[in-house]
């Protein structure tokens, strides 16, 4: 079989159950609990002996006595190819299910890199440029303010050096903000008092707009990276400039397209035995699920939130990071130009404040919807220069390596543990790969 159709085969099968004949029968085999014996050789440069030891790690997580999360999902592509696509531990909090390969994972923040990809659709086809001040699709929000801050005396607001952009706010470098991290307690009581963040209420988009544009910009805008509701306004722009809702959007354009089939804002009755648990003793599970509200079809009462609303299956989100990671095409059908994708992987934040550093740990930069790798060094994980990743609070991650041909995708509910779960998956996938693309050895 060739390259191209064994990519094809193994990527369409991703997304189809069941899943295990869709893949190389090898991989398939790949130990999915503790002890079980490891197969010898390799699968596009990747270790089955490190695969099973990936397997034996995740599956050890989910048990109580780690009690990391209750169960996950894993897929890893080399090449285009599906060489790992197995599910760990248990969907549920009480641990009565095995986790299923198509459960369905809360996003959160994995949301971002697709909106962003919906907003660089419209930059491509010239609808509106990185350089547009975001004000003039969204007149609610041309008279911004600044608060400014020194230390021993009062803030003080003032007018903006410059209008936040488009390219402000896929960067997170227009100056707003989550209110959990606000600089300032004015600013985090106004996001809270408006409920800019529609957390467990509902604002239209229209009204968190009207709103957003009385509070202070924490920051000057193209100074600070701040990760905020940047993406949130980014979806509210892309309505606006397209004509039509956030979700039609991304359907018609990205998800439709990649067959993402269970990727959405809201999960159908139909789908809702599939959905993934956190473990209930977990101190952020009862506040998080409150304010996602995935079993509610809100479009008529509340805005969509591009930059945290949706779910999606480790089989789904495969698909769409494999696309980013080939330059823009899927099975033939492009959704990007190569230089759009090069452009959003490239760093934007070279020279400003703050770092992603809490997503991502030490050596990141951020790029258009996703954090960029700087250099060897730096990082406390493996990775090349250049490799995209972004994460949920929900326990979902992502890593794109295009040097090393190589897409991995976590899914978790372990919204306490995140950053142990995604650190701990990424040196794992590393560890596999005994073939280096980089340097032609291993």
């Amino acid at each position: 079989m060739t390259r191209t159709a064994s990519r094809r085969t193994l990527l369409a099968g991703a997304a189809t159950l069941p899943f295990a004949p869709t893949l190389r029968p090898a991989a398939a085999q790949t130990a999915a609990t503790p002890g079980a014996p490891a197969a010898a050789g390799t699968v596009r440069g990747v270790s089955r002996e490190g695969l099973a030891r990936l397997g034996t790690v995740l599956a050890r997580e989910a048990t109580p006595e780690r009690n990391t999360y209750p169960g996950c999902v894993a897929a890893i592509a080399r090449f285009g190819e599906v060489v790992h696509l197995e599910a760990y531990g248990h969907q549920d909090a009480a641990r009565t299910r095995p986790m299923p390969k198509d459960a369905i994972f809360l996003q959160a923040s994995m949301t971002k890199p697709i909106t962003s990809v919906a907003a660089m659709m419209l930059v491509e086809e010239g609808r509106m440029k990185l350089m547009d001040p975001i004000g003039q699709w969204l007149p609610e929000l041309r008279d911004l303010k600044v608060e400014i801050r020194r230390e021993g005396q009062p803030a003080e607001l003032v007018a903006p050096a410059r209008q936040p952009t488009v390219q402000d706010l896929l960067r997170h470098t227009a100056g707003f903000v989550y209110s959990t991290s606000a600089p300032s307690q004015r600013i985090k009581d106004l996001y809270n008092e408006h409920g800019i963040e529609a957390r467990g209420v509902s604002v239209t988009g229209d009204e968190m707009l009207r709103r957003l544009g009385t509070i202070p910009l924490a920051w000057q805008p193209g100074t600070q990276f701040h990760y905020s509701i940047c993406t949130d306004v980014l979806g509210l722009l892309v309505e606006r400039v397209a004509g039509q809702r956030l979700d039609t959007i991304i359907a018609e354009r990205i998800t439709g397209p990649l067959g993402m089939r269970d990727t959405a804002w809201f999960v159908t009755p139909d789908k809702r035995a599939r959905v993934a648990e956190a473990l209930d003793a977990d101190p952020l599970k009862a506040s998080m699920w409150r304010s996602y509200r995935i079993e509610q079809d809100l479009r008529a009462e509340s805005y969509l939130k591009g930059g945290a609303g949706m779910v999606s299956t480790a089989a789904d989100y495969v698909r769409f990071a494999q696309m980013i990671a080939d330059g823009g095409v899927f099975e033939g059908r492009r959704l990007l130009s190569p230089a759009a994708v090069r452009l959003m992987l490239s760093n934007h934040t070279a020279g400003m404040g703050g770092s992603p550093v809490a997503s991502t740990g030490p050596g990141y930069g951020f790029g258009l919807g996703f954090a960029v790798r700087l250099a060897d060094g730096m990082a406390v994980v493996p990775g090349s220069p250049g490799d995209a990743m972004w994460a949920g609070a929900w326990g979902t991650v992502f890593t794109i390596d295009r040097a090393e041909g190589l897409v991995a995708v976590l899914m978790t509910q372990g919204p306490s543990t995140r950053t142990h779960s995604r650190m701990l998956f990424k040196a794992l996938v590393y560890g596999a790969i005994v073939e280096s693309a980089r340097n032609g050895n291993g």
